[in-house]
């Protein structure tokens, strides 16, 4: 994909958010884009690169690995968030790749990250991913049970938890989510929030999103073949 065309797509996205943001009285450069650059091809991202975007997602460490060890050398000013689910076997490669955990879902998990970033003298800014729709099959804490997690991160673990981040249900209306998030980071004086993909962060923005993870929308359709 020529660049001039991913470059088209990011301003259009970001002309969208300054304008939504507009609408409810938010400043649009408060409202971050993270490129989701999992499953698309080396051509595409480093047309966003070239582009000048330098905020990135990834889903899997072993994949994020390859798209981003060598170019985060080429390009140090990269930050690259793990937005997918963390298996505790990696979390030592997370945290020395990644810049920000957004997955933070169970106390196995918050304790292996802890140990790693002491380890590795690494102390990444983390959300806890919250379940808001409750779903079995899905990654997140529970909602009944962010209270006591975020204590444990914040005082067990010493992790530097600075948001929250949930992806909702399908077939619910997501702004029902994200005003759920948004309640709970208020609660607990949390200042980012990670809502909304490519059909739904026009819905995010109202309920204070910080961040949007969008990935079709900037690369195109992925191919999973």
């Amino acid at each position: 994909m020529p660049v001039e065309t991913i470059r088209q797509n990011i301003a259009a996205i970001r002309e969208t958010v300054a304008k939504t943001a507009k609408d409810w009285d938010r400043n649009g450069d408060d409202v971050k884009l993270i490129a989701v650059s999992k499953v698309q091809p080396d051509d595409r991202i480093d047309a966003a690169l070239a582009a000048g975007h330098r905020l990135y997602g990834e889903n899997r460490v072993q994949e994020a690995q390859q798209h981003w060890t060598h170019r985060k050398e080429q390009f140090p000013d990269v930050e690259l968030h793990l937005i997918g689910p963390l298996q505790t076997n990696k979390a030592k490669d997370a945290v020395a790749l990644f810049d920000c955990i957004q997955t933070v879902d169970r106390p196995k998990l918050a304790k292996e990250l802890a140990k790693e970033m002491e380890k590795q003298n690494r102390h990444l800014p983390c959300f806890i991913q919250v379940n808001t729709g409750e779903e079995e099959q899905k990654a997140g804490i529970l909602p009944s049970e962010l209270d006591d997690f975020l204590t444990a991160c914040r005082n067990d673990h010493k992790l530097n938890i600075i948001g929250l981040m949930a992806i909702p249900p399908v077939n619910e209306p997501a702004g029902m989510h994200f005003a759920m998030l948004s309640q709970m980071a208020q609660k607990h004086n949390l200042p980012e929030l990670s809502i909304g993909m490519s059909g739904d962060y026009k819905k995010a923005i109202p309920c204070g999103a910080t961040y949007i993870r969008v990935g079709t929308a900037v690369f195109g359709e992925r191919d999973y073949t």
